[in-house]
């Protein structure tokens, strides 16, 4: 007995049935559209769960007054900020008005 093959409009009609049933994703041209990469589940809330939150001397500081702990990395940060504002070098003063600032002063020259 001969099989009959079915025209391209009714294999793209039942692609498209199917697709409704199963509730995927009616692509006739095989073009790349990322859904593989949309339906997955996130990543981001598991890698959160799995590393342990961290805990810095300022929040241990906080929790627990009476120990009173120093963070040396801070206190190395701020003597190195003071030395560069006695320099000269630390960040500048913001302008209170328009006026003060730089890039008015800077097109008001030209």
């Amino acid at each position: 007995m001969a099989s009959i093959i079915p025209s391209r409009s009714r294999l793209l009609a039942l692609t498209r049935l199917r697709c409704n049933i199963f509730n995927t994703v009616y692509n006739p041209n095989s073009l790349r559209t990322g859904t593989k990469y949309i339906r997955s589940r996130l990543k981001g809330p598991s890698m959160v769960q799995y590393y342990p939150p961290t805990i810095s001397i300022n929040d241990f500081n906080k929790s627990f007054p009476d120990l009173q702990l120093v963070d040396f990395h801070e206190e190395s940060r701020l003597e190195d900020v003071e030395l560069r504002k006695k320099r000269g070098k630390g960040t500048p003063k913001k302008a209170k008005s328009k006026d003060d600032s730089r890039r008015l002063a800077k097109k008001k020259r030209k």
